[in-house]
């Protein structure tokens, strides 16, 4: 058998006896300071460990530029301690004042259409502006050598969702350093040119200072060059990520080694890419499973969220540094999104389980106190707008820390994750330049990145599979199987760690657009898919996409499986396997999968995106099964996870279930049967 990994691990910052704690954030700015002791011990009284503060208060931090005023914050800081809550202080970047913004316009985001953002938000300052930086950096340095030392201060946030949310800079500061940013990665204008294959229309530069941010809205026929789009997004990741540095690095120079410091990240990332902030001690995450933009599993799904959705974010942020907690779970109805329906009763305590269960070493919501004022007045809290009465969300997150407070008594040290669940850990490949490429160049308009990604990983968790979602720096070895869903740029080394991993033992799966371009977005001079062929055993002959309307199938095992986003029609070499083949259009009878054993290991390539994924699904199954691994199918909508000796099984479907428990086992909380919304949990 594989080694299984073994994941670095931020040491210190957490009591692992407690496997998580769980905490809320305040906004004391908000509220008359005669309530905050109330306020304070209720948070105590409802089993919450820690508090979170400061995200949103820098003009209450810095009223007058170089005039800092903590002391409003000290008393709240203060009575946290008094009612036993540690507290995450946090950096106020995401909103500064509107003496800085008046004072200095020149930090703010410039839109695509050229028009300033402005004060009354949040993040709409430019991370490129160097005045920015230096009045962030002030800011920050006050704050930690005010509260450096503090042994109240359980650890920092920095920022709050460092991102524009989906907008990007196009600002006279973001132009220069980009123009900086490329001579640094292509040193000369020869080789930008070869990039990004400026030779197309007439494109061709003679000097950086010609490069200007490329925008939409002013490519008349689309752009010429596709890769410059991506070099902006990856150059606008890379500004986030030492907007980020910046912070932690001031911090640092003056906080406590016993102070940890995080940033949360959105929990779909497609515009900055979180991995990047390696400097951090570890990165948390933001949750929010339901805000009208999932229709879940059957007609109650919209309530209760996508069943992978906090276990993909779980195994997307913990493996970079082994640890990781969500800031920001979900408290109850919220108000932002496309329409926010009642969370249906008891999911609010099972998505807190669904974190628990990922490995998270805390567990945060937004927020304590339904607001009064401000864009957010519907959005939930633990306690309604009389400031004292537990909401249903409350309430939830109450009857989880009590739970906890009973696990924790079960709790042994060292516990080794049962072998059988072992075996099967599989790895699965991300790397953010194949979405932001992929998107750029989307060739039918039905295509989603992410969601051909969280297909495959939602597959992977019907099956009951531990997963780690790695980049390609990570040693593959420690990993049975190992998943790179349409992974199409790809180079030489990677090819070659790939064909070694598989010859070695690994089972490696492959999908449609996987190999297709090299880093560059370029195609190979070579035939369709040759980067590949040797390692998946197959020509790609061609692909096809199809209208809404048309219903292409595919035969695998007998089944039929509906598809119309993308087929790769597929020519296998002699030897190797054909799994499923198109049951129709003039290639019926071709090979859509293809399985090649390859010296010890084994390569699946799927070529074909199907309608709901479980083509994909059974597909994966029967690779587990030719390997020797066993599977262990969950009805849909059953999350199961394993961690520190307990197992948990949450029903995120819209009717009961019936939970595959041992006989043997012993149920610490629920029953077999999981209604809508259940939780069981045994060892």
């Amino acid at each position: 058998m594989l080694a299984l990994a073994t994941m670095p691990k931020a040491q210190g910052f957490f009591n692992p006896e407690k496997m998580v704690e769980t905490g809320v954030y305040y906004y004391p700015e908000a509220w008359n300071p005669d309530q905050w002791d109330r306020d304070f011990q209720k948070m105590e009284e409802m089993g919450f460990e820690f508090t979170h503060m400061a995200e949103f208060a820098w003009a209450q931090m810095e009223p007058t530029e170089g005039q800092y005023d903590f002391k409003w914050l000290d008393k709240a800081v203060e009575l946290a301690a008094k009612h036993h809550l540690k507290v995450i202080m946090c950096t106020s970047s995401a909103t500064p004042p509107s003496w800085l913004v008046r004072k200095y316009p020149e930090v703010l985001v410039e839109l695509p259409t050229g028009q300033m953002a402005d004060h009354g938000t949040r993040q709409h300052c430019s991370w490129s502006s160097a005045k920015y930086r230096e009045l962030t950096a002030k800011l920050v340095a006050a704050q930690a050598k005010h509260y450096g030392n503090d042994k109240r201060i359980w650890g920092w946030q920095i920022d709050n969702e460092p991102s524009h949310y989906g907008t990007y800079d196009y600002s006279p500061s973001a132009l220069a350093n980009f123009r900086v940013w490329l001579q640094k990665k292509y040193k000369t204008i020869d080789k930008l040119n070869e990039a990004w294959g400026t030779a197309f229309w007439s494109g061709i530069y003679t000097g950086f200072d010609q490069i200007d941010i490329p925008i939409s809205q002013q490519l008349i026929a689309g752009p010429a060059s596709l890769i410059s789009l991506v070099d902006f997004k990856r150059f606008s990741a890379d500004e986030c990520a030492s907007f980020v540095s910046m912070q932690y690095n001031t911090l640092r120079e003056s906080i406590s080694k016993e102070q940890f410091v995080t940033s949360n990240f959105m929990h779909i990332h497609t515009d900055v890419d979180p991995w990047r902030n390696k400097d951090l001690d570890f990165i948390s995450y933001t949750m929010y499973p339901v805000a009208g933009y999932t229709a879940g599993v059957g007609d109650q799904g919209f309530r209760l969220g996508d069943p992978w959705r906090i276990s993909y974010a779980n195994d997307f942020f913990r493996p970079l540094k082994g640890v990781t907690g969500v800031m920001e779970l979900q408290p109850g109805q919220v108000n932002w999104g496309t329409y926010n329906p009642l969370p249906y009763p008891g999911v609010i305590r099972a998505w807190l389980w669904n974190a628990f269960a990922g490995g998270l070493d805390f567990i945060c919501s937004y927020r304590f106190r339904q607001p009064l004022f401000g864009a957010e007045q519907f959005h939930y809290g633990m306690v309604g707008t009389d400031g004292v009465t537990e909401l249903f969300g409350g309430l939830q997150y109450h009857q989880f820390m009590k739970e906890i407070r009973e696990l924790r008594k079960q709790y042994k040290p060292n516990v080794q994750m049962p072998a059988e669940y072992a075996a099967r850990k599989t790895a699965l490949l991300y790397n953010p330049d194949n979405i932001w490429e992929t998107e750029i160049q989307k060739q039918t308009y039905q295509w989603n990145e992410m969601s051909v990604i969280t297909n495959y990983y939602s597959s992977l968790k019907r099956l009951c599979v531990p997963v780690d979602i790695i980049g390609e720096d990570r040693d593959l070895s420690a990993y049975p199987v190992v998943i790179a869903p349409a992974y199409q740029m790809v180079d030489k080394e990677l090819i070659e760690k790939w064909t070694k991993y598989v010859e070695n033992g690994g089972h490696l799966i492959l999908t449609c657009r996987t190999g297709l371009k090299d880093r560059n977005g370029h195609f190979f001079e070579a035939p369709w898919g040759d980067a590949i062929a040797s390692l998946i055993g197959a020509k790609i002959t061609m692909y096809d996409e199809l209208n809404t309307a048309t219903k292409a199938k595919v035969t695998f095992n007998a089944t039929n499986y509906t598809w119309n986003v993308w087929g790769d029609i597929l020519e296998p070499y002699f030897g190797v396997e054909t799994w499923a083949t198109y049951a129709d259009q003039f290639y019926a009878g071709k090979a859509s999968v293809v399985y090649h054993k390859l010296g010890k290991g084994t390569v699946t390539y799927i070529g074909t995106v199907t309608t709901d994924g479980t083509l994909e699904k059974e597909v994966l199954k029967k690779t587990y099964d030719e390997a020797g691994i066993p599977s262990n199918e969950q009805p849909e909508g059953v999350m199961v996870n394993w961690r520190d000796g307990f197992w948990v099984a949450i029903n995120y479907s819209s009717n009961k279930v019936l939970v595959n428990v041992p006989a043997d086992a012993k149920i610490i909380f629920g029953t077999k049967e999981l209604g809508v919304a259940g939780v069981v949990v045994w060892k």
